[in-house]
């Protein structure tokens, strides 16, 4: 008897054991948010330092990894900071957006809490509020694949995040006041990588440095705020083996055009002459080409850079054709999306069609920017709160632009928040249309989607027949060309309220996004997770009762 006791205690053990799994690592940060004074283009100016660091430190992760993350708002403002491509499955609480989150107010803090789930990849973080994003705040955030989940390339002997984008040495406060008194901002000064402007007279420390022989993973992140940026290593091809979430065809490039907010993961073998190599960005699609360079050195090297530097590629059409040489590695091992339990998304049968529209002009005698006619403005209470709450209709109106917009109706243009009802779990097109001059660029909060196509000329159905339906890059930014579109698909399965903005701060700044209201008729714990306890209340939720929580 005591035997077979021993032997049934031992099952039930293990079956509480099948059940009860240790929980996914957590990693803890401590940010201390403050100004700074720096002088990247020789002129001393305001900076936001995150840890007396900027840009702010790089965040390591891994797959399923829980990021702690405690901000200490030491700004004289409001503060937030976005997790760009960060899916937050079920989470939209932590997307650090004001249609989601009341800012952190000054001299307080806040403790984001986030799951990097079933990602991998290059990210980038940085501040949603006011202008900061022109001041700093922004930094890495890199998502490793675990180590039972095979990478379709060796490891590389070190892995460098590099992060280019153009500047102005002009405050984040003076640029505020010119978007709110009716100008535009105009072209930056310069360009900075990682956070630098080195004069390039061989006398700097370099950036990297590379063995012998040796082959590195540069993580390539656009954080800019205006410019598209061609970026290119002297002498040194570069193979890309990652794209914002997704390993893509090893293609090799000579040089690649990263526009604002996207990122690119690409391999570099030291096979060359020992001695300094130029790292080169400069601007795209600009009347004066603002250009500036760092040093890579190999370890043993024994001479100067070479003043000749690779050239850009010139106009639109060179960038165009790039991005369809972006391919998806079926092949690869990795978490991925999967719409509807079926990989193969050119199978899914699409049941909406969304047109965005973007424009610039004038309301009252100031710029604003808006999509299919309206410009989308922050009320004081965020609207996922106000969804929340069950105040709604007190603080916005569901749908106010059209999913077809009219092309002339896109000129009249309205100050409102902006939020479309999406139903859950739909696959979806949206249609970027670009009929302006300059370039776009756009982000989908809460998802990766699929790149099918960007194309001259406006979208028609009949445009369909040209998509990618096969291996198409699983993304969150995508570009779209002047005088053109682009077309994207994706399953609107993660619930939450989910901005879709312009990359380019300026035109989001003054009203060139939305929110995405993505219910789950359900209301279960399976579907979005409840309120977290710290979440700050503001507008007129911050009296109200917490509605009952959320249940499997």
């Amino acid at each position: 008897m005591g035997s077979l006791r021993f032997m049934f205690l031992l099952c039930l053990s293990a079956a509480a054991m099948s059940v009860v799994r240790s929980e996914d690592p957590y990693l803890f940060f401590t940010w201390n948010v403050t100004y700074g004074t720096i002088s990247p283009l020789g002129v001393p100016q305001q900076a936001i330092f995150i840890n007396g660091e900027f840009p702010g430190p790089n965040i390591n992760s891994t797959t399923n990894n829980n990021i702690v993350i405690n901000v200490h708002n030491n700004l004289d403002e409001p503060f937030l900071v976005t997790w760009n491509g960060i899916q937050h499955r079920k989470n939209s609480w932590q997307d650090g957006v004001l249609g989601t989150m009341c800012p952190i107010p000054p001299g307080t803090n806040y403790t984001y809490h986030f799951q990097v789930k079933d990602q991998i990849g290059s990210y980038i973080y940085y501040p949603t509020t006011a202008m900061h994003r022109a001041a700093g705040g922004f930094g890495g955030l890199r998502v490793n694949s675990r180590l039972l989940i095979p990478v379709p390339y060796a490891d590389p002997e070190d892995d460098y995040t590099v992060l280019i984008g153009d500047w102005y040495s002009k405050s984040h406060t003076a640029l505020r006041k010119f978007l709110d008194s009716g100008r535009s901002l105009g072209r930056p000064d310069g360009v900075l990588i990682n956070g630098k402007s080195p004069k390039g007279d061989g006398k700097e420390e370099p950036l990297f440095t590379m063995k012998p022989g040796k082959t590195y993973k540069y993580r390539i992140c656009n954080v800019g705020i205006k410019n598209s940026l061609n970026f290119r290593i002297q002498g040194h091809p570069m193979k890309l083996v990652e794209m914002e979430g997704s390993h893509t065809v090893q293609n090799t490039y000579e040089s690649l055009d990263v526009h604002v907010g996207q990122c690119f993961g690409v391999l570099v073998t030291a096979d060359q002459e020992p001695k300094d190599y130029y790292i080169v960005a400069s601007t795209r699609f600009t009347k004066t080409v603002l250009t500036t360079k760092g040093i890579v050195r190999y370890t043993n090297g024994k001479g100067p850079a070479s003043p000749d530097i690779p050239e850009a590629p010139v106009g639109w059409a060179w960038s165009l054709n790039q991005f369809r040489t972006f391919r998806w590695n079926l092949t690869a091992s990795a978490a991925r999306p999967n719409p509807q339990g079926s990989y193969h998304y050119g199978a899914i049968n699409i049941t909406r069609t969304i047109k965005l529209i973007n424009s610039a002009t004038k309301v009252d005698g100031k710029l604003r920017y808006a999509i299919n006619g309206v410009s989308h403005v922050d009320p004081p209470t965020p609207v996922k709160l106000a969804e929340y709450y069950g105040v709604a209709d007190k603080v916005f109106k569901y749908d106010t632009i059209p999913d077809d917009p009219p092309a002339e109706a896109v000129d009249k243009v309205t100050l409102a928040p902006n939020v479309l009802n999406m139903t859950f779990r739909n696959f979806i097109e949206i249609i970027f249309e670009n009929h302006e001059k300059s370039i776009q660029s756009w982000h989908v909060d809460g998802y990766s989607f699929f790149a099918v196509s960007i194309e001259p000329g406006r979208w028609t159905p009949e445009r369909r027949r040209n998509y990618n339906l096969l291996d198409a890059v699983s993304r969150h930014t995508i570009q779209v060309f002047p005088k053109s579109f682009a077309a994207i698909l994706l399953t609107f399965d993660n619930a939450g309220m989910w901005n879709i903005r312009s990359e380019l701060t300026e035109r989001r700044y003054l009203g060139q996004e939305l929110y995405a209201s993505v219910l789950s008729p359900a209301r279960s714990l399976r579907d979005e997770y409840n309120i977290p306890d710290n979440t700050l209340l503001c507008g007129i939720v911050k009296d109200l009762p917490k509605p009952p929580p959320y249940e499997i």
